[in-house]
């Protein structure tokens, strides 16, 4: 097989074609390898580790030829560069980190190792995934596959894990990893055409992710198919003793679970999810996401979500205040980026000073102040307090309804550079996604359309806790009815 036709493959075809051994995963991975080299002016993968991959390559090929494997032997991936990799240099996209590299491996990425993945390379983000167009790394931004057939203008991929979801509309790797904090799965899954599944809170450890905002923070795949998702989650879930929020229930067989009869489950549509400013092409493809699912043989019924309002400015008091608090760590004494002061306070201002984008700052000065004497009950407090009221709107909806389908996005990608001198245009990139994070629930953005532009727009669906067996179901039953097949015109080559 040709590689560009290797490069085709969804994960489950790659990998049912390694156990059919149709090809090795030393050529699956030596495709993706000159993928990645010929796509380097996406600027999606800020560190490629091809010897290391071919190794681990190789290593499965052994497993393989003796029947023996992991779900994910053979199968080169892509891992935001979040998640701390053992002797991989890790800075989530941050000069204040400078060449660190970890002496250990985060919980989820050993286990796409112990399931057999192999590792291409780290990926691109918005800097500690503080953004919603990766703009803010300090690698630079990434563009996306994607262009306005009307324009020859770099659009961007999303954030903040923008480098994830550019790779995987690339084919560049198989799939990748993320995390949503705010909508960083879902939000950048949408831009790109790609299916980007947020899990429940608890559901893939965080330990060895750096931290943004620990109650917030949530990894999942990246992947070009629903069933591809389900295999990713499957083998990153999973409960971990080292993380304190890691919810100690038994992972699903979730690809097993799909296929599954929609008679008698019920859709919820949010009322408040119809913003101002929306545009015809969004509120056409939800009414046609609800068409899909009744013609699938679900129930639609309106639910009410009334603190939806309030969800936005909650999240930006809640995500910086605890961004303050995990970046604190990041002083120049032990490790990363150092400039030298006469002394030491002044030695921990110039290194933050220049250790940090402009967004992170921002976000640490907003957290400190929300958190400061005489304004956190005025800020914090009630933020948390509106964060509740959320978390209670779901629990009633979800007694009328098993899942709840709204827009993913505002909008379709939009160009590098547009919304980058202005916070709140940028920040309203989240709007339909940071309920999710706010309540803990699992959320997934499905490829369903192109607007008039030929650029994709994504549905979303929100599931109740622990609830992605159903979402992944009532996914796969969308990406059918929309038969989404399209594909960015290689320019980046």
């Amino acid at each position: 097989m040709s590689a560009s036709k290797l490069t085709d493959l969804s994960l489950a075809e790659a990998r049912d074609g390694l156990r059919q051994k149709d090809f090795t995963s030393e050529e699956l991975t030596q495709a993706h390898i000159s993928a990645m080299e010929a796509g380097r002016k996406l600027n999606a993968v800020i560190l490629e580790t091809p010897e290391k991959a071919l190794d681990m390559a190789r290593a499965s090929d052994a497993k393989l030829s003796n029947e023996e494997g992991g779900a994910l032997e053979g199968l080169p991936i892509g891992v935001k560069d979040l998640f701390c990799t053992k002797g991989v240099r890790t800075t989530a996209c941050s000069k204040i980190l400078g060449d660190f590299t970890p002496p250990y491996e985060s919980t989820v990425t050993q286990n796409l190792w112990d399931a057999g993945a192999v590792h291409l390379g780290k990926l691109n983000n918005d800097e500690f995934a503080m953004g919603s167009s990766n703009e803010t790394s300090c690698f630079g931004p990434v563009n996306n596959p994607w262009r306005n057939k009307a324009k020859e203008t770099n659009l961007v991929p999303g954030g903040s894990s923008g480098g994830s979801s550019a790779s995987v509309a690339a084919h560049i790797g198989v799939a990748a990893t993320a995390t949503d904090t705010g909508g960083s799965i879902r939000q950048p899954a949408a831009f790109t055409g790609t299916v980007g599944l947020k899990p429940t809170y608890g559901r893939c450890s965080r330990w060895g992710i750096v931290a943004f905002a620990s109650s917030l923070d949530q990894a999942g795949p990246i992947t070009r198919t629903v069933r591809d998702s389900a295999i990713m989650l499957g083998a990153m879930a999973g409960h971990d003793a080292k993380d304190t929020t890691s919810i100690d229930t038994p992972v699903p067989d979730y690809e097993a679970a799909l296929g599954a009869n929609l008679n008698g489950k019920k859709v919820g549509i949010p009322k408040e999810y119809r913003i101002d400013g929306m545009s015809d092409e969004i509120e056409e493809l939800w009414q046609q996401g609800i068409d899909w699912l009744k013609d699938a043989g679900a129930e639609i019924v309106d639910v009410s979500l009334p603190h939806t309002k309030y969800a936005l400015p909650a999240y930006y008091i809640i995500a910086p205040a605890e961004a303050s608090s995990n970046l604190a760590r990041y002083d120049g004494v032990r490790y990363g980026t150092r400039l030298e002061g006469d002394n030491l306070l002044e030695m921990y201002e110039k290194t933050r000073g220049a250790g940090f984008g402009a967004e992170v700052r921002r976000r640490i000065m907003i957290g400190t102040y929300v958190l400061s004497a005489g304004y956190y009950d005025a800020y914090y407090l009630k933020a948390l307090k509106v964060r509740r009221l959320i978390s209670e709107d779901f629990k009633q909806a979800f007694e009328k309804c098993d899942v709840l389908l709204t827009p993913a996005t505002p909008s379709s990608a939009f160009a590098i550079g547009e919304n980058l001198d202005d916070p709140l245009a940028m920040y309203m990139n989240d709007v339909f996604t940071v309920t999710v994070n706010l309540a803990g629930l699992p959320g997934i953005s499905v490829p369903a359309g192109l607007d008039a532009q030929g650029l994709p727009l994504g549905l979303q669906l929100i599931g109740q806790p622990f609830g992605e067996e159903a979402l992944l179901g009532m996914a796969e039953k969308i990406e059918q009815a929309a038969g989404f097949d399209a594909r960015p015109d290689v320019w980046w080559e």
